[in-house]
């Protein structure tokens, strides 16, 4: 099957303003997160949905693949579907967000085969382990939790499961008992195609989570477990940090 990767980019950041184009390291963080991708084995291609001309003209500027998509789109994955409704070519479309500039070329592929070796899937996410209680109880720290066949039973910014009794050997438990959900979605073009029919759900407008749309019209999602996953950058302590593990490689 024909994969391809798309980066949904918004110039706007709540937590940390246009906090793609920051270039303290000599490269943008989306730079980053696009050579990040190219790592991955299994996508053709690569192509950066942006919001803003200044996106679009960063992404040219490094040699990239942009594409402007509607300002006023509701998430990323509606941009992501606006570049499948012009890609008839291409099977499979995996979201990476355009602030995860570590990710693994290895979680892209991992999602990707996910989908190719279920082909009754038409969404595929990833997710790991969560060991510490802070992250745990941090609402920006997106929890799911899973059926036995790895599909998604429901994602939320609270503490899910939610112990009865804590007992701190909970965070070490094989197989992890609190899992991350991660940034990075599979999808099959057709579903992408339909994302407009998709009813609005009162579960996503509560948590704020795009996700629980899926859900909540009847689709089922396959969530793969990874080992480990590099923070995404949200806030400028992120960013100092990335910044910092950057510079020591160079």
């Amino acid at each position: 099957m024909i994969g391809e990767i798309v980066i949904p980019a918004r110039l706007g950041s709540t937590r940390l303003p246009e906090k793609l184009l920051l270039s303290e390291t000599g490269r943008t963080v989306l730079e980053h997160t696009y050579l990040a991708c190219q790592t991955a084995m299994r996508p053709i291609g690569i192509t950066v949905a942006v919001d803003h001309s200044r996106l679009f003209d960063a992404v040219r500027q490094f040699g990239g693949h942009a594409q402007l998509t509607n300002v006023n789109a509701q998430s990323g994955t509606d941009r992501v579907a606006e570049v499948a409704r012009s890609r008839p070519d291409v099977d499979l479309f995996i979201n990476v967000q355009g602030d995860e500039p570590e990710i693994a070329g290895a979680s892209i592929d991992a999602v990707m085969h996910l989908l190719e070796s279920n082909p009754s899937v038409q969404v595929a996410t990833l997710a790991t382990p969560i060991r510490n209680r802070k992250d745990l109880e941090d609402p920006a720290c997106v929890k799911v939790v899973r059926a036995a066949d790895g599909a998604a039973l429901y994602f939320s910014r609270s503490i899910i499961p939610h112990p009865r009794t804590w007992d701190e050997r909970l965070l070490n438990q094989e197989p992890a008992i609190f899992l991350k959900h991660l940034g990075i979605y599979a999808y099959r073009r057709e579903f992408l195609l339909r994302l407009d029919e998709l009813a609005a759900s009162e579960l996503e407008q509560v948590e704020k989570l795009e996700q629980l749309r899926f859900l909540q019209s009847g689709c089922r999602l396959l969530v793969g477990v990874v080992p480990t996953s590099p923070r995404g950058i949200d806030t400028r302590e992120d960013y100092e940090s990335f910044k910092a593990r950057v510079m020591m490689k160079q």
